[in-house]
C-alpha cells in the first residue's frame, strides 16, 4: 500500500542521491530502474566502467558515476577537522577518506548530495558511524535511532527502534517515538498513533520492564500533548480494533496504531523479523532516524526492489529537513 504511494510521491522529485555500495549488482539494478521512473539525480560511488562489467551491461547514461578519488583530499580535511579532538589522526583520516560510506556522507553534509543510501554490502554499525561522522544528528537530538516500514497491501506501520538501540532508556524511547513521528510525516500525511508496547496493557502485569514503557508513555505525552500516544500495550491491543475495546476501551491509540515503539531490540528486531517472513511483509529498513540530513541504511539482505523503495524513502526525507509538531491548543 505504502510503497506505491512513495512512487507517486517521488515521481517529480529532484532530490539528489548518493549510492555509497555502488559495487553491488543489485544497486546497480536498482539505479536503473529509478532512472526510468523518476526525475532523480542518481550518482553512484563506482567508475562507469567498472559498474557495467559489474552488471554486464550499458547503464542509463543519466545515472551519474565518480569513483570519488577527487574528493580524498577534502574527505581527510574534513574527517581531521571534525575528529581530531576525539583522537582520529592524519593517517587514519587518510585511510578513511578512500571509504564509499564516509565519501558519500561528507558529500551530504556539504551540499553535494541531498541524502546518501547504502548498507546493502555494508554492515550497519559501519553505515552508522560514517553517518554520524559525517552528517551527524540532527540538532536537539540525543538519540540515533531507526525504523522499519513495514508494508502490507491494506495497512502499514513504522516499527521503531529494530536497528540500532539495544536497551533504550526511558528518555531515549521517547526521543525514538518522537523521531519516528518526524519520519511518518516524511512519507505520509497520516495521523501518527503511536503504541509504546509491552508484554502487558494497561497494568495487567507488573514488572520493572513494564514500568519503564508505562514511564516513557507518560514523559512523551507530557513533552508532546497533541500527539496521540498510548501505552503500555500489548501488540493486539495496538493494532486489533475489537482487542483494544476489550483490553483498553478508552484509549485513542488502541486498536489503530501506525507507530509501535518497542521497549528494546530484542523485541523490535524480532518483530520486524517475524512481521517480514511468517507475515509476509515488505520490510523497508533499517532507515536511521535523527540525523542531520538523511543517510539510510539498507539490510544485506535485501532485493533491488528494497533499495529502489529506501531511495524513494531517503528522497523524501531530504524533501522534509524538519517538522514543528502542532502548537498546543
Amino acid at each position: 500500500m505504502i510503497c506505491e504511494l512513495l512512487e507517486q510521491r517521488v515521481k517529480s522529485s529532484r532530490a539528489h542521491l548518493v549510492f555509497a555500495d555502488a559495487h553491488d549488482e543489485r544497486v546497480l539494478s536498482a539505479l536503473e530502474t529509478l532512472s526510468q521512473e523518476s526525475a532523480l539525480l542518481l550518482t553512484a560511488l563506482i567508475s562507469r566502467d567498472t559498474a557495467e562489467r559489474i552488471i554486464g551491461r550499458p547503464l542509463s547514461k543519466t545515472i551519474m558515476f565518480d569513483d570519488g578519488l577527487a574528493h580524498q583530499h577534502n574527505v581527510q580535511q574534513f574527517l581531521v577537522s571534525k575528529r581530531s579532538a576525539k583522537g582520529l589522526t592524519d593517517a587514519m583520516a587518510y585511510e578513511l577518506s578512500s571509504n564509499p560510506l564516509f565519501i558519500a556522507g561528507w558529500m551530504v553534509h556539504t551540499g553535494r548530495a541531498d541524502a546518501a543510501v547504502a548498507g546493502s554490502i555494508s554492515t550497519t554499525s559501519d553505515v552508522i558511524r560514517a553517518a554520524l561522522w559525517t552528517v551527524g544528528l540532527s540538532s536537539g537530538v540525543q538519540t540515533l535511532s531507526s525504523y522499519f516500514l513495514m508494508d502490507w497491501p491494506d495497512r502499514y506501520f513504522l516499527f521503531s527502534d529494530c536497528g540500532v538501540v539495544p536497551d533504550p532508556s526511558v528518555d531515549q524511547l521517547v526521543d525514538i517515538a518522537h523521531a519516528s513521528v518526524t519520519s511518518l510525516h516524511a512519507l505520509t500525511n497520516d495521523e501518527p498513533r503511536i503504541a509504546f508496547v509491552s508484554f502487558s496493557t494497561h497494568g495487567s502485569a507488573q514488572h520493572p520492564l513494564v514500568d519503564k514503557v508505562r514511564s516513557a508513555t507518560a514523559l512523551f505525552s507530557k513533552k508532546h500533548p497533541n500527539i496521540k500516544a498510548d501505552g503500555e500495550l500489548q501488540i493486539d491491543a495496538a493494532i486489533v480494533p475489537s482487542v483494544a475495546s476489550r483490553k483498553a476501551p478508552d484509549s485513542l491509540v488502541a486498536g489503530n496504531a501506525n507507530i509501535l515503539v518497542f521497549p528494546d531490540l530484542n523485541a523490535g528486531n524480532s518483530a520486524y523479523k517475524i512481521a517480514e517472513r511468517l507475515g509476509g511483509a515488505t520490510a523497508l529498513g533499517p532507515i536511521l532516524q535523527g540525523l542531520a540530513k538523511p543517510y539510510c541504511d539498507l539490510s544485506r539482505g535485501c532485493i533491488p526492489d528494497d533499495i529502489v523503495h529506501v531511495a524513494r524513502i531517503a528522497a523524501l526525507m531530504a524533501a522534509v529537513p524538519s517538522w514543528t509538531e502542532p502548537a498546543t491548543t
